[in-house]
């Protein structure tokens, strides 16, 4: 069971858009990037203080499927969960949908990662770093209850 979704709010701007007035493909994945981000930090933690623990969590692979054309200007909700934490990779659930139609669903999609020591070595997060495991483990918990 995944973990309860969390909301941040952007506004697209002119810089995200292409000729035609569009959000340019590449930008969702920026803006999964910002909902993991923010998610979190809604746990009290941070990606600093991972890199700081001499943890890394690089993407190793993503998903997007296109809904709906986002553009200039226009509000819209990223939503972001945790689908599942296992002792070497997280998998992140994001939507993309418009913030004046919560029903208009824009992007979606998944990002999976690995936890690495700087070396670039691949590590068991439940080893490494057992508290943190354990609090990212228990916002699955929490969707159940």
């Amino acid at each position: 069971m995944p973990s309860l979704w969390q909301q941040f709010k952007i506004r697209v701007r002119y810089q995200e858009t292409d000729q035609m007035g569009v959000v340019y493909h590449t930008n969702y994945l920026n803006w999964f990037e910002w909902g993991r981000t923010e998610w979190i930090r809604t746990f009290g933690l941070s990606y600093k203080q991972f890199e700081e623990a001499g943890l890394l969590l690089p993407v190793i692979e993503a998903s997007i499927k296109y809904h709906a054309a986002a553009a200039y200007d226009q509000e819209l909700i990223i939503r972001t969960r945790v689908e599942s934490v296992q002792p070497m990779t997280i998998k992140f659930n994001s939507e993309i949908v418009d913030a004046m139609n919560l029903d208009q669903k824009i992007a979606s999609g998944w990002t999976e990662h690995v936890w690495m020591n700087t070396s670039k070595k691949v590590l068991r997060l439940d080893r490494n770093s057992p508290d943190w495991y354990e609090l990212l483990k228990s916002t699955i918990v929490n969707a159940n209850e």
